[in-house]
């Protein structure tokens, strides 16, 4: 029993319209950079026929597919984290199975694996997304920059790299949630990035609403760091300073001049900010606290169905 020098990871979630594309063009150019490899699509609970699809193509090619049927949807990253503990390659690569990120792609990232580097994210050269939806990630990968110090040129691009160690290393991680690209990068010692190409999507619709999106940045910047703690301590000594400044100041104008008359709407105005600025507190807080929460229920992430492989190749 071989052991694959390259592993393709496919999380696939209500993708039926364009399955048959993405197997018309990812078999091909893996065929064609001479390496062995296997390719293992994750089911993560779909709704239509995906499932059924992705069985269909196991027959078809059994000797370079596998497929992880998940029994429910446990989304995209934990999807990928099934994939990880069941591949044997090398080299793991993560794609979508949307075709945005073009599968001939993939000899650049393995090109630059090959040069000694342990993981390799990629850099749409020419996103195909809306303006709005392009400004607000760059927006928030500074902003994450910022507070986590992890430099991830395009964190919503799932084209990436990554070498048997630091695959093994996200493995041994026992996190309910968490953002892969980021983790990643904080166990390699040699990270890279290289720019590819980027398509519309071939069928079907985006999966990540803008909640979603700042739903996943949140996450990302409360599980890598607790620098939003620190800042919102630092506020509310400065807000408290400010507080004690304005007191006394009106200290100091009623023995000067005079209790005030009006400034009753002053008074709401800054009642108002700081109830809102303490209930903000409140929801941080409620952020690190709920992903303590989920942890320590020690719930599966995943539920496997079913595994269909062939007979010959090693088990992960």
């Amino acid at each position: 029993m071989t052991i694959p020098a390259v592993s393709i990871v496919i999380p696939v979630y209500n993708e039926e319209a364009g399955l048959a594309h993405l197997f018309e063009r990812l078999y091909p150019a893996l065929d064609a950079l001479d390496e062995s490899y296997e390719v293992v699509f994750v089911n993560d609970g779909s709704r239509d026929r995906s499932a059924a699809i992705l069985r269909q193509q196991f027959e078809a090619r059994p000797e370079v597919t596998r497929v992880i049927l998940l029994g429910a949807n446990a989304g995209q990253h934990m999807a990928i984290m099934a994939g990880f503990e069941h591949c044997r390659g090398e080299i793991v690569i993560t794609l979508d199975a949307d075709l945005q990120n073009p599968p001939e792609e993939i000899g650049k990232l393995i090109a630059k694996m090959r040069e000694g580097h342990d993981y390799v994210g990629s850099i749409r050269r020419k996103r195909q997304d809306s303006l709005f939806r392009t400004w607000a990630s760059k927006a928030m990968n500074r902003l994450r920059e910022k507070i986590t110090r992890i430099r991830i040129t395009d964190q919503g691009n799932m084209l990436r790299a990554y070498s048997r160690g630091v695959v093994n290393a996200i493995n041994s991680c026992k996190e309910v949630a968490t953002f892969i690209p980021a983790l990643a990068y904080s166990f390699a010692r040699n990270p890279a990035e290289v720019v590819v190409e980027h398509e519309e999507r071939a069928a079907g619709e985006s999966k990540y609403s803008l909640y979603s999106l700042i739903r996943l940045n949140f996450d990302l910047m409360t599980g890598f760091s607790l620098v939003p703690l620190q800042w919102f301590s630092m506020l509310g000594i400065a807000v408290s300073l400010g507080s004690a400044a304005l007191f006394v100041l009106l200290i100091v104008r009623r023995l000067i001049v005079g209790p005030e008359a009006e400034g009753l709407f002053t008074l709401f105005a800054l009642m108002f900010f700081l109830i809102g600025l303490a209930l903000f507190g409140i929801g941080l807080l409620g952020e690190y606290i709920g992903r303590i929460y989920q942890q320590v229920r020690h719930r599966p992430r995943y539920l496997i169905e079913a595994i269909l492989e062939s007979g010959d190749q090693a088990p992960s």
